[in-house]
């Protein structure tokens, strides 16, 4: 009888363990299912997002977002006097990996937003180039991307800039730059390299931007036959046929001499020292300054941005402020900037084939 009690608390206690065993776990899991998402699932929060309009593939902003309660007339005044067009270069296997959080960061200050692939995907949407895809493409792609744009959107823009889907840019800051520019001024800017043009040309992964002029030049170079594919290098060609086409190469530091465009993220710029064999020594036009006084104040990009990063900037550039402060760094508005013209807030010419596409949902 005694064995009989034993084996049954033996039996009992057991039970009683592996149950316990499975409510700890279930209640662990649950707990690590109510927490926060990872950054990189993550939409920006604080303000209010706009919808877009899309037509043909291009996402055009319905109003220039900014947080609610902020005073930005300054920034609303240049998002209709200096109209962006934002093409970003993407592939089918980087849209929901890359291209999805730059759509949710910073293409939102843009006027109108195209993502350009190798392929046309509706519903993200993307521009079919009709490439392939590898790093051999990248001049293909930037060469159909700008013919492209210059055929469909000459028009509803002033500048068109190219970026990569790990840049990240503060378009506001770059409005401010191209304020004292007219785009009928055959120009273009970004980080400046010096080797293999006279001129230099600018750093495919800091973006670059051209004006409207710039861009019927260099499509007009590939129509008579000035300009060719020569190499895959698509920074390096592209100021090739720039300096070509007599298109200038802009200097796009602010007004103390520091550069606005990076080739690296801010971490590179502001802590690291860069080795004296390191190739970015050769290549930079201006000369570099590594620290906290490498990068203006009014920063335009950065590069090689993963996606919990590119909240993070989003986050720093338009959230984070220190109380009692005003900025230190505030130059006023280039005299050029009153003689620009005001267009029609974020309305594109043509409104046939157009749809409603809503904000996407927090995750």
């Amino acid at each position: 009888m005694g064995f009989v009690t034993t084996k049954s608390s033996l039996l009992a206690f057991h039970l009683g363990l592996i149950a316990g065993f499975i409510s700890t776990f279930y209640f662990i899991g649950n707990l690590r299912l109510e927490g926060p998402p990872h950054p990189s699932a993550q939409s920006p929060r604080g303000f209010r997002d706009p919808e877009w309009i899309v037509e043909k593939l291009a996402l055009f902003r319905v109003a220039h977002p900014h947080l609610a309660g902020e005073e930005s007339s300054v920034s609303d005044e240049l998002y209709d006097k200096v109209r962006i067009l934002c093409w970003v270069m993407t592939g089918p296997k980087n849209l929901e990996k890359k291209a999805r959080h730059v759509k949710a960061t910073w293409s939102r200050h843009c006027n109108v937003v195209l993502f350009m692939s190798s392929v046309q995907d509706e519903n993200f949407p993307t521009v079919g180039l009709g490439t392939k895809e590898g790093r051999d493409q990248l001049y293909w792609k930037t060469i159909r991307a700008f013919q492209y744009v210059h055929k469909h959107h000459l028009e509803q823009v002033d500048w068109f800039l190219k970026a990569d889907d790990d840049t990240f840019v503060v378009v506001d800051n770059l409005r401010w730059l191209l304020s004292n520019y007219t785009p009928d001024t055959p120009i273009y800017f970004g980080k400046r390299f010096r080797p293999f043009a006279k001129q230099g040309y600018m750093s495919g992964g800091a973006g670059y931007v051209l004006s409207k002029e710039a861009l019927r030049r260099f499509v007009a170079g590939f129509d008579s036959k000035v300009c060719s594919h020569t190499t895959s290098v698509e920074d390096l060609a592209l100021g090739q046929c720039m300096e070509k086409m007599g298109v200038v190469a802009g200097d796009s530091r602010d007004t103390e001499g520091r550069e606005t465009f990076h080739p690296f993220v801010p971490e590179s710029h502001l802590t690291e020292k860069f080795s004296k064999s390191f190739w970015y020594w050769n290549y930079c036009y201006y000369p570099i300054v590594e620290g906290p006084q490498c990068c203006s104040d009014l920063a335009i990009s950065f590069h090689y941005v993963n996606p919990e990063l590119m909240y993070t900037l989003e986050y720093l550039t338009y959230h984070l402020r220190a109380y009692g402060y005003r900025y230190r760094y505030h130059p006023p508005l280039p005299e050029n900037a009153a003689h620009l013209q005001p267009h029609p807030q974020g309305v594109p010419l043509e409104r046939t084939n157009t749809t409603m596409l809503q904000p996407a949902k927090k995750m």
